[in-house]
């Protein structure tokens, strides 16, 4: 007979009842001590409930989790939540009263102690916490008494005139400003009129109380949108402008680091703010931006500004305005700066040194107003913008080049030089211009070094697109060869010698594509090296030796030469820490020629074949090109120091470590770590902490090469010596950028190997692991026909396992990750079987209810399991007898089911050839 109907199961009942059991597993995984996994149970049991009450236990429950975390806002968030359903929820109210405490709002954590106790009155644990709360608001309101007088006395001494103790007055000064770095500290002297204080302590013009006063600001402002209100209210913008301009180094560096964290404040809103009536008083913080960027642009054009303000102003500007990342939809303000500041931006660029009425600069200035522009154009999103862009330089280069005299075409020349340097496309829409390169060219011979400097560095940087390669050819290699023979300056003859190898290596990597005679770029490297060394020349002169070297270096001849030449190796990487960082590109050019780490790619056979039979042109690699070259000369780098040079760069935070600079220093480092054996030494000198920023910011192929160059690392060396500390975690996100789709096999696969090591370390990797959702990731590549990466995947995976929201999406209702696993557990690729029978055995072992599951995922697994018995190969025959041991601890229906089978004449026969081996 059919079985009775079954009743109609109400609507929503069913949500009620996953709702429900989420909530117990989430109690069951609390009590086991795992908050996070718990926050995640009760989190989606949130999402499924729609009853007001169950709600209310849910939010409380969670603040229990955030309380456990050290999440004090989001737990007294949740725990309100709760209070507003229930209002005598005592155990809200405790967990409300934990959070506010943490949270130094020690007020309202007592009234709600109070509650408490009203509503429990014999409750010990309630009477004990107000009490010690009480005691610790008492000793609070002393220590807050004795720091108002400290606050005070402090300030007395330094706006004291008389005051003559210099020692006093500097400690005076240190104690201000380590007050201020404590939220409660920085709160005390804002409030007790330290804005208007510090704002006398500027005003003094001494450097050392201006220093304490920045500093103390800084403190002030740091994640405080509110309190940075007020204080650029107080000071004003034209205030903090004049301070970043003074001709104190060290106090235009104080401004300069204050301003950029008015900037974060106002642009990344409340982190520290308190709750409560300080949201309702700040208002919209663009307006203010705006004001303060409005200062710096002209700042940029101001005269009586410092060389070094005006840099820190443009190094402001590349920070603060352009989007931090394309996922931002918004770039208006690069827009507004375009219109507002682009002309005085120019301004900074187009000055000639030594000019009369020229702006004061430093040798970084131009570089830096480069940077800026090229940042400003990479951040417009449509051709209408692009072209505004072009058409406000043509303007500007226009203005001086047409109806004025030789000081205003060097000024255009100039203008056009800093644009190609930097947003290329709208430099050579500008070098169209009628007469342009003509003026170029004819400078180039003046009997002036001045012009001549301008003329030749323009053309170097004009000589860098195929088109312009070609007119100068034509036209300038005579004029360039004459100055380079018969100049008497060095400063001229190196400048002409760069324009000739950049015209030179026009070939690039090509063998067959010479520019010049046999032996003509052999000389111009070894003069190049020459005066490299030459320790009596300014760094800028021997800069730009160096970038005739990275374009030389594109010939194999010359890198050999350069690997051998010990002292040009040691000259070029002492470049690095000089003033002059323009040179940071062309040192990282040169070492990507030197490691042939630019991208190639193998010719496909049948179009080399296809290209001969048409008599087109095929490029061919020099002999010294070939792998064990290349391997040889990255052995001489590496023992030179490269390793500690280029983590000098990274460290270094200047525009002219451009986005661009950064990708070549991570191709690099990926060449260092190419061999096992040296990457230990990458490590010992550095290596592998610079990769970590490298592999986080950039462009996406730099940081892609750069995580490469992690994974490598991470498979061969023990992670916890290589990124020691909280470093190991900050690996993480760039090995899981690695398993993208878009990412080269290869990619996927040691990207894969490095979270295996990773994940086999501590649960609290895993967990860092999961927060990256990398797990979907792995499970994809388990699927994967390239059986190493399958393989890969299905490690990282085994030990991935031991974490129990891993062991949870196993038993998930219509997945089919277990039945995946014990299907691989029968494949004939023995390494693939070890990995999922080793998971299966992890996984049988750590969460029972898998070991009933698993009759139930395929009608093989009794075959699988006896097969792997039944091997030859001892691991599988452990794994297999494992997870047959746990499937018959857990569950008596499956051990039935197991012993009434061949297998347990297996592992009679089994346990019988153990007994007699001797």
């Amino acid at each position: 007979a059919p079985p009775p109907a079954a009743a109609p199961v109400p609507a929503g009942s069913l949500r009620q009842v996953t709702a429900g059991q989420l909530r117990e597993r989430g109690n069951a995984l609390f009590q086991a001590g795992d908050h996070t996994a718990a926050l995640a149970a009760y989190t989606e049991a949130l999402s499924l409930c729609e009853a007001e009450p169950e709600q209310a236990v849910l939010h409380r429950n969670r603040a229990a989790c955030y309380l456990k975390l050290e999440d004090y806002a989001k737990a007294e968030a949740d725990a309100s939540k709760a209070i507003e359903a229930n209002g005598r929820d005592v155990k809200a109210l405790f967990r409300r009263s934990q959070a506010l405490q943490k949270l130094g709002r020690l007020d309202q954590a007592v009234s709600d102690l109070q509650r408490c106790v009203s509503l429990e009155p014999k409750n010990k644990a309630f009477q004990e916490a107000l009490r010690a709360l009480g005691s610790s608001m008492h000793e609070r309101m002393k220590t807050m008494s004795c720091m108002d007088s400290k606050v005070e006395q402090m300030f007395q001494i330094l706006l004291d005139p008389d005051e003559k103790d210099a020692d006093k007055k500097q400690k005076a000064a240190q104690n201000l400003i380590v007050l201020a770095r404590e939220e409660a500290g920085a709160e005390k002297i804002f409030q007790s009129d330290g804005v208007r204080l510090l704002t006398q302590l500027l005003d003094t013009a001494k450097a050392d109380l201006m220093l304490a006063a920045l500093r103390t600001l800084v403190g002030l402002c740091t994640g405080h949108r509110s309190r940075t209100a007020a204080v650029l209210a107080e000071l004003e913008a034209p205030r903090l402008s004049a301070v970043l301009g003074v001709e104190h180094e060290q106090v235009s560096l104080a401004a300069c680091n204050l301003l950029h964290v008015m900037f974060d404040s106002l642009k990344e809103g409340l982190q520290k703010d308190f709750r409560g009536k300080e949201d309702a008083v700040v208002p919209d913080s663009s307006k203010d931006l705006k004001v303060l960027i409005k200062h710096l642009l002209e700042l940029l054009v101001l005269e009586g500004a410092s060389a070094h303000g005006r840099d820190n102003a443009l190094n402001l500007l590349i920070k603060v305005v352009p989007r931090k990342s394309s996922k931002e939809t918004n770039n208006s303000l690069s827009l507004w700066v375009i219109d507002q500041g682009l002309k005085k931006v120019l301004e900074v660029g187009s000055t000639v040194c030594g000019a009369p009425g020229s702006l004061p600069v430093t040798e970084n200035s131009r570089m830096s107003a480069s940077v800026l522009l090229s940042k400003l154009y990479d951040d417009l999103k449509c051709d209408a913008e692009r072209e505004n862009f072009h058409c406000l330089c043509k303007d500007y280069v226009r203005s001086w080049f047409e109806g004025h005299d030789l000081a205003g075409k060097l000024r255009a020349i100039q203008a056009v030089s800093c644009l190609l340097q930097g947003p290329s496309d709208a430099g050579n829409v500008v070098l169209e211009l009628e007469g342009m390169m003509d003026s170029m060219l004819s400078l180039c011979a003046s009997v002036c070094e001045a012009h001549q400097l301008v003329a030749v560095e323009a053309l170097i940087h004009a000589a860098d697109k195929a088109k312009r390669a070609s007119f100068i050819t034509a036209n300038g290699v005579s004029l360039l060869k004459e100055i380079y023979k018969h100049s008497e300056r060095d400063s001229i003859r190196i400048r002409a010698l760069v324009g000739l190898c950049k015209l030179g290596s026009a070939g690039g990597t090509d063998f067959s594509m010479k520019q010049f005679a046999e032996g003509s770029t052999m000389k111009l490297a070894k003069q190049c090296r020459k005066w490299l060394c030459n320790e009596a020349m300014d760094a800028g002169t021997r800069r730009w030796a160096l970038e005739g070297l990275a374009y030389l270096t594109f010939d194999a001849d010359v890198k050999e030469e350069f690997v051998e030449d010990k002292t040009a190796m040691q000259a070029m990487f002492h470049l690095v820490r000089s003033e002059d960082r323009s040179v940071l590109y062309a040192i990282a050019s040169t070492l990507v020629n030197c490691t042939n780490s630019y991208d190639h790619e193998e010719p496909d056979p049948q179009m080399l074949e296809l290209a001969k039979y048409a008599k087109q042109h095929i490029p061919e690699q020099h002999p010294k090109d070939k792998p064990d070259f290349v391997k040889r000369r990255v052995r001489k780098l590496l023992t030179a120091g490269v390793v500690s040079a280029l983590t000098c760069i990274v460290k270094s935070e200047n525009p002219a470590l451009t986005d661009s600079c950064r990708e070549l220093i991570s191709r690099v480092f990926l060449a260092l770590v190419e061999e096992a054996e040296d990457r230990g030494s990458v490590v010992a000198q550095g290596g592998g902490k610079a990769l970590i920023p490298l592999s986080l910011e950039g462009t996406e192929v730099g940081q892609t090469k750069a995580a490469q160059a992690l994974a490598k690392i991470t498979i061969t060396s023990n992670p916890e010596l290589a990124f020691p500390g909280e470093r190991i975690y900050e690996v993480v996100r760039p090995l899981v950028s690695l398993l993208h789709l878009q990412r080269t096999g290869l990619e996927n696969f040691e990207g894969l190997m490095a979270l295996t090591n990773l994940a086999g370390i501590s649960e609290r990797l895993r967990q860092k692991i999961l927060k990256e959702k990398a797990v979907p990731m792995i499970e994809g590549y388990m699927f994967e026909e390239h059986e190493l990466i399958r393989l890969a995947a299905t490690e990282c995976m085994c030990n991935m396992a031991m974490s129990k929201e891993v062991q949870e999406l196993f038993l998930a209702e219509g997945s089919d990750r277990l039945k995946l696993m014990v299907l691989y557990s029968g494949e004939e690729d023995e390494k693939l079987r070890r990995a999922a029978s080793g998971t299966l055995a992890m996984l049988t072992a750590l969460h029972p209810g898998i070991c009933k599951r698993i009759p139930q995922v395929t009608v093989h697994w009794l075959e699988i399991l006896q097969a792997l018995l039944l091997s030859p190969n001892t691991e599988l025959q452990h794994r297999g007898a494992v997870v047959v041991m746990n499937m018959v601890a857990a569950e008596r229906e499956v051990a039935e089911q197991l012993m009434a089978s061949e297998t347990l004449e297996i592992l009679s026969v089994l346990a019988k050839d153990d007994r007699d081996k001797p």
